[in-house]
């Protein structure tokens, strides 16, 4: 094993690749991998509590990463911010992953456990953290016992560095939001807030905390490792690197790809073996994203400015194809359910707006129900008035359905719903929410 350490500057840049991601984490994780990962990627820089490393901050903002958990804030940005905090940092990697549609992290913290806390030990390093914490669902076992095994061996192995340790968060998701993690690992209860302070001003016990994804974290490693001219070689201009996407619904091999950003949506399609029969629909960005037409398919690029004109946005890069023999109303409201049932009930716009617009759609479903409520007009009154984001991404959803739907909703407003509306449904729904309406 070596201990060489790594500067955050290369000097030869690696060959061009989209399978960045996927070959650095090949070779799986069986326990006592640390050896034969440390021959490809040399050691982290150790983190100095209190000082941050601004090598890492700068190269990291001139590679251009933006976080992958949904936002897409500009992750150098939020490193220099928390490093520059009167406190000693703490750092937070966010591997809860709750939005349905998404299987990335689990991925890496699975199968990638190495490269996931080597990002992290670079994110300590760049912000001078003295801990580091791993959260991910309790309930995602074999990557829960993967970062276990991989912690415990990199304390036998490389003692001395700043100490790391893997929570089981809530299985809700809610309980994956920033201030919900750190009201939680503070001892409260996993519900977000959109009052100040941020956790990067006063987060985990009271001082300023980095909370970034586990997939930014792991492009974070490799830009420290290749260089941030390397990192931007593939991708846009203006969003480069490559993304991990999850592809679900009607495609030959559903799983999980790493593209370039920007790449053709049906470049990702084919990458997932191709479509198994004609679409009616795409939803991008997962849950909280937006359906886009089956035209998309040849007309958008997988990033944010190629997805704007399309009403959407990257998100978790989570990417749902809809076949034909589907039904988006059905769909809809299916996941319009899990909006309502994932509520952290702190507020009327989530607690009874969005069991509001769940029953609305349910009474489009079948015939024989009374007139759906105006949806168009509940999505308003939610908008931007709940105690976090949760009402914001159902009434994003909701206008996205009703546009993109229309035809098909005004056939089951007037009492002709489709055959496939009694099929079951196909969206992911966690089976935690027991037995909901669009199982």
């Amino acid at each position: 094993m070596t201990n060489q350490t790594a500067s955050p500057f290369a000097t030869q840049p690696a060959q061009r690749t989209t399978a960045r991601l996927f070959a650095a984490i090949r070779g799986g994780a069986s326990p006592g991998q640390l050896p034969g990962y440390r021959s490809r990627h040399p050691q982290p820089l150790v983190a100095r509590p209190g000082r941050p490393d601004l090598r890492v901050v700068d190269a990291v903002e001139r590679s251009g990463l933006r976080g992958r958990g949904g936002a897409g804030f500009p992750t150098g940005r939020k490193l220099r911010t928390v490093g520059a905090g009167k406190d000693v940092p703490v750092v937070v990697i966010n591997a809860t992953e709750g939005e349905p549609t998404s299987h990335k992290d689990h991925l890496l913290a699975e199968r990638g456990p190495h490269l996931l806390l080597d990002g992290a030990a670079w994110a300590a390093a760049a912000v001078g953290a003295d801990r580091i914490l791993v959260c991910i669902d309790r309930e995602d076992g074999d990557a829960v016992r993967s970062l276990q095994a991989a912690v415990a061996e990199r304390r036998h192995l490389e003692p001395g560095n700043v100490p790391v340790e893997v929570r089981g968060t809530p299985p809700r998701y809610v309980a994956g939001e920033e201030t919900a993690l750190v009201h939680w690992i503070n001892g409260g209860e996993a519900k977000p807030t959109v009052t100040p302070p941020r956790p990067f001003e006063k987060g985990v016990d009271g001082r300023p905390t980095l909370i970034n994804n586990a997939e930014t974290v792991c492009h974070l490693a490799l830009i420290a490792e290749e260089g941030p001219e390397w990192f931007r070689e593939v991708g846009a201009e203006d969003e480069p690197g490559t993304c991990l996407v999850t592809i679900t619904g009607s495609v030959a091999h559903p799983g999980v790809v790493e593209a370039g950003v920007g790449s053709p949506l049906d470049q990702v399609v084919r990458a997932a073996g191709g479509l198994t029969e004609p679409a009616s629909a795409v939803l991008v960005g997962g849950y909280f994203g937006a359906w886009l037409p089956a035209s998309a398919l040849t007309s958008a690029r997988l990033s944010n400015a190629g997805l704007a004109p399309h009403g959407a946005a990257l998100g978790c890069a989570a990417v749902f194809v809809l076949p034909a023999s589907g039904c988006g109303v059905l769909e809809s409201a299916r996941v319009l359910d899990w909006f309502a049932y994932e509520s952290a009930g702190q507020c009327g716009p989530c607690v009874h707006g969005l069991a509001a617009i769940a029953a609305g759609m349910h009474d489009l479903v079948l015939p024989g129900h009374s007139a759906p409520g105006p949806l168009e007009r509940w999505a308003g009154e939610v908008e931007r008035r709940g105690a976090c984001a949760m009402p914001d991404g159902a009434a994003r959803f909701l206008r996205s359905t009703l546009r993109v739907f229309g035809p098909h909703l005004e056939d089951h407003r007037r009492g002709h719903p489709c055959g496939a509306s009694q099929q079951p449904g196909l969206v992911p729904i966690p089976t935690r929410i027991g037995e909901p309406r669009w199982r």
